[in-house]
């Protein structure tokens, strides 16, 4: 019988000094321990021991068996964020190109996930990553370099009617939702592999706040590749002078904010997120002020420079939820 809750034990002592615990019989059965077994104790940095049986023996690789189906892109990637290492897609008829090619496409989006066998019936996927090589906080900050580069990019391609540069931001999206999968699955490993956790120096908890924040940060993304959308159904209009101005004060604010909000995240800076969440009457302020010289425009255009106005007020607001995650380091 396994051993599902916390079990209080006495330590004892020999004469010669050695202080030992008992360990759980039903614990010890069914993990076949017998008199002369050998298991590996490891300490972690929070000071708790960590009783290994199978410290010499790989783990088996976790696998899913998936059918093709309507919905087999949006499985894969739940297999791929629940930390299964082979994914196999089998059928019992030929599989379809169309098929094919939604796994495909569904791998593309997976970091480090790739077709390692295909035949006729069947397609396996084996991820090929190696959790320990990516800490948390690189993975956030590489994810955090590619949104901020969206935000600055997809201001000026709006206020400059560049279309272009809009699509090249839509497509960096991707790449921003690449990474949050992949940290994703990093976290949820780590939560389940104690050794892991002590490794890379994240705790159970500082998982769950990077998973937060890294959903916030790919929020920013999504609302810059919103902003891109509408710079692309502007076909190249360019904005009146004191519009663009207004347009370039209201993000250089909301940048700010993002900027100081991730600083503080990493740091653990309390005045530095408080200050985040202390923009906001500069930011209603100059919200409101586009919102009256966009009234002026050609009515053609109003909607979407209201629309860009309003997605940038939520990154904004993506950054607040980001500075409410802040705790002082220890």
């Amino acid at each position: 019988m396994a051993i599902h809750m916390s079990e209080l034990r006495k330590v004892q002592r020999t004469p010669t000094g050695t202080f030992f615990v008992c360990l759980p019989r039903a614990w010890a059965e069914q993990y076949g321990l017998k008199k002369g077994s050998v298991v590996a104790i490891n300490e972690t940095a929070n000071g708790k021991l960590l009783i290994d049986t199978k410290y010499n023996v790989e783990p088996s690789p976790l696998t899913a068996n998936l059918k093709p189906g309507p919905y087999l892109g949006r499985e894969i990637i739940g297999k791929y964020l629940l930390g299964f290492d082979i994914i196999r897609v089998e059928s019992k008829e030929r599989i379809s190109f169309e098929v094919r090619d939604a796994v495909k496409r569904t791998v593309s989006r997976l970091v480090g996930l790739e077709i390692i066998e295909e035949d006729y019936a069947k397609i396996v996927l084996q991820c090929l990553l190696e959790p320990s090589s990516f800490p948390p906080e690189k993975i956030l900050r590489r994810g955090y370099a590619i949104v901020s580069s969206m935000h600055r990019d997809v201001v000026n391609s709006f206020t400059d009617g560049d279309v272009q540069l809009a699509k090249s931001v839509i497509a960096r999206d991707d790449e921003s939702n690449r990474l949050y999968f992949l940290l994703v699955r990093i976290l949820r490993t780590i939560i389940q592999n104690p050794g892991l956790s002590d490794k890379l120096g994240v705790s159970p908890i500082e998982c769950l706040d990077y998973r937060l924040a890294a959903s916030l940060v790919e929020a920013i993304g999504d609302e810059c590749a919103r902003v891109a959308m509408k710079t692309v159904e502007l076909k190249e209009t360019k904005l009146a002078e004191d519009l663009k101005k207004l347009f370039v004060d209201f993000h250089m604010l909301c940048f700010e904010a993002h900027e100081n909000a991730l600083a503080a995240f990493f740091v653990g800076d309390i005045t530095l997120a408080e200050n985040v969440r202390n923009m906001r009457e500069k930011i209603d302020r100059a919200f409101s002020n586009i919102e009256k010289v966009a009234r002026a425009q050609s009515l053609d255009v109003v909607p979407q420079i209201l629309a860009v106005a309003s997605f940038l007020r939520q990154i904004y607001e993506h950054s607040v939820d980001i500075a409410d995650l802040v705790m002082p380091k220890r």
